[in-house]
């Protein structure tokens, strides 16, 4: 099956390398300049290339300098405009052929995003977030790219910088914000385009300390009020997540990993940006809590940025894949039960995602067959993440154990690195490892495995459950239930609960504390209030933790709880309970808050999103706006 996401004809001739030259302009917001398009005949004949746009305006396409017939066709609602250059006659499949198109963005560009000072973002203008079908100016290929981009402000990309040096001074000495410098980029290891990804703003940098032999570097990228309080939070550990993944999988390739601490618009935990991670900065806390969500993302080196999926039907060779890895890393970091202790969280996210689609079972498949223009990130949703790791540990404990299969998975990245694949290669390449390494014994045990349930299964549950250690999750479950059995006492200043609770849980139990709490009946609105204030779960700084707490205090959308605590939740993500005014824009919380508030209190839903929905990232509004 063919990219249900595109009309580009990419089977016919496809790009090799693209080579950017952009000017950004602050005052206009508008990206302008070319694409330069190095693209290999598949096809004889073929009479011209075709690529996806999205909200563009296209000014020229040349070849050899010259400009050529192109046609602009109709926007397609989630495909964009397919943009049909012509080409010279009798081209032979094999030959190559350079191809330009000139253009400058819109304000319709919903990958990209413009700041100003009146959103409280401070000095950082300009950033995208190139993921799914966002940013449509390329073919969904592996390539390699380089750039040159004029800016007022430091500009970064997801490729390595060739100049002005990253550890110089800020702005190759110019006045930020006054004076233009062009930077130089390449990206020398073929990406997927929605890797592709800019960023610019007042930041500095600062490298973080070289780990043992490593040939790579990394540091951090934010905001000089940030700079330091990012540093602190990620310096300690990021480097060495990165050399004990390299010892479960293969050499890291990309040269630098260096993270960039977005706006608080910024859409997503993380974003895997090849060489660049964007995060959060819902991630700073203060006490390192949430930086395990840089292992996730620097897992993406392999598994999407390295061994890809060939279209959004296959997501979850990307998420699933990085999931169990990341999970794999926690028990290398610390023990089997973290590990085991991470599918139990998991699974309740993933609960939380069958159930949302309860009317649309057809995206609580891992594999779904889209349609041709249907829009994936309608079925974006934990499912891929969680059913796929579990597919993978699955698989990983009828084989052998892990000591058995991380070989095999040296074996999978090794023979995809730099390609996109169907999960029919994947299930391909799975049976022809155990075939080799294992013989009948293990290609009986492939066999016996429901692969129609696990692709294809519907419901509320997983095709097999599976046991976890729950070592890590007795005490945090015994807590939560002394809080279910409070309810029969109405008065909570007799209720026997402490601050010291929670003195020997870390973030991550915490938060199943709060989940294990959401399986029970509501609690009264009393006791979600002494709740909140005891253990400070209605102030914390920690956005995983806040989020639970709301998400606990929402669940029963008629209940006193849900009516008393619509407005602190919805005033949390639209920045209105702090002296700062900075908004969550993490879809993470933003998207569920919102919908949970939305069923609670419609009214105030829709008219604080209607205030302030113009903080947010073109792809949070786009899809708070279908929610509301």
């Amino acid at each position: 099956m063919v990219d249900p996401t595109t009309q580009s004809n990419y089977l016919q001739i496809a790009t090799e390398h693209v080579s950017f030259e952009w000017t950004l302009d602050f005052d206009l917001q508008i990206v302008s300049g070319s694409a330069t398009h190095h693209l290999l005949v598949k096809e004889d004949g073929v009479k011209e290339v075709v690529f996806d746009t999205l909200d563009l305006n296209l000014l020229d396409a040349k070849i050899d300098g010259k400009s050529v017939p192109f046609d602009v066709k109709g926007k397609h609602e989630v495909m964009g405009s397919a943009l049909h250059v012509a080409l010279p006659q009798d081209l032979k499949a094999g030959q190559y052929i350079d191809v330009t198109v000139e253009y400058r963005t819109t304000s319709e560009c919903i990958a990209l995003q413009w700041l100003d000072k009146a959103r409280k973002e401070r000095d950082f203008p300009s950033f995208s977030a190139s993921v799914s079908l966002s940013m449509r100016v390329l073919l969904r290929l592996y390539k390699t790219y380089s750039a040159k981009v004029t800016s007022i402000f430091p500009v970064l990309l997801s490729a390595v910088r060739q100049s002005p040096s990253q550890t110089g001074p800020v702005h190759d000495g110019k006045v930020v914000g006054k004076d233009p410098v062009t930077y130089s980029y390449r990206q020398h290891v073929p990406i997927p385009s929605y890797l592709i990804a800019i960023a610019s703003g007042n930041v500095h940098y600062r490298a973080f300390p070289k780990f043992e032999d490593k040939e790579w570097t990394s540091g951090i990228w934010a905001e000089p009020e940030l700079i330091e309080s990012a540093y602190w939070e990620f310096s300690e550990d990021t480097a060495r997540f990165l050399a004990a993944e390299e010892n479960i999988v293969t050499p890291y390739k990309f040269r630098v990993y260096d993270l960039l601490v977005l706006p608080p618009s910024f859409p997503y935990g993380g974003m895997e940006n090849a060489c660049l991670t964007f995060l959060t900065p819902t991630l700073v806390t203060g006490d390192r809590t949430l930086v395990d969500v840089v292992v996730h993302e620097l897992t993406h080196s392999w598994f999407g940025n390295g061994v890809t999926h060939a279209h959004a039907s296959h997501f979850w060779l990307n998420e699933g894949w990085t999931t169990y890895i990341e999970r794999v890393l926690q028990q290398t970091l610390y023990t089997p039960a973290h590990r085991d202790f991470s599918f139990i969280i998991g699974s309740k996210a993933l609960q939380r995602s069958l159930e949302e689609f309860e009317k649309e079972p057809k995206y609580q498949r891992l594999v779904i067959d889209f349609e041709h223009g249907e829009d994936p990130d309608v079925a974006f949703s934990s499912i891929p993440y969680e059913k796929g790791a579990n597919l993978i540990l699955y698989l990983e404990r009828r084989l052998g154990g892990l000591e058995a299969f991380l070989p095999y998975v040296k074996d999978y990245v090794s023979t995809f690195i730099g390609t996109s694949i169907t999960t029919e290669q994947w299930k391909a390449h799975l049976y022809g490892y155990w075939e080799k390494n294992g013989g009948p014994e293990k290609i009986k045990i492939l066999d016996s495995v429901d692969w129609n349930a696990w692709f294809y299964g519907q419901g509320q549950k997983l095709p097999v459950e599976l046991e976890y250690d729950t070592s890590l999750v007795k005490a945090v479950y015994a807590l939560a239930s002394r809080w279910d059995a409070a309810r029969s006492t109405a008065e909570v200043s007799q209720l026997n609960f402490d601050e010291s609770d929670l003195k020997e849980f870390d973030s991550n139990q915490t938060i199943a504390f709060l989940e294990r709490l959401q399986s029970y009946p509501p609690l009264p609105l009393s006791h979600v209030r002494h709740l909140g204030t005891l253990y400070k779960f209605a102030t914390t700084p920690n956005a995983e933790i806040r989020f639970r707490f709301y998400e606990l205090a929402l669940a029963d959308p008629v209940s006193d709880s849900a009516k008393a605590f619509a407005a602190d939740a919805v005033n949390w993500i639209v920045g209105a309970d702090s002296q700062s005014g900075l908004i969550v824009g993490r879809m993470k919380f933003c998207r569920p808050v919102f919908r949970a508030v939305f069923k609670a209190d419609k009214d105030l839903a829709v008219a604080t999103w209607n205030t302030k929905k113009g903080a947010f990232h073109p792809v949070a509004k786009k899809l708070i706006d279908k929610v509301l």
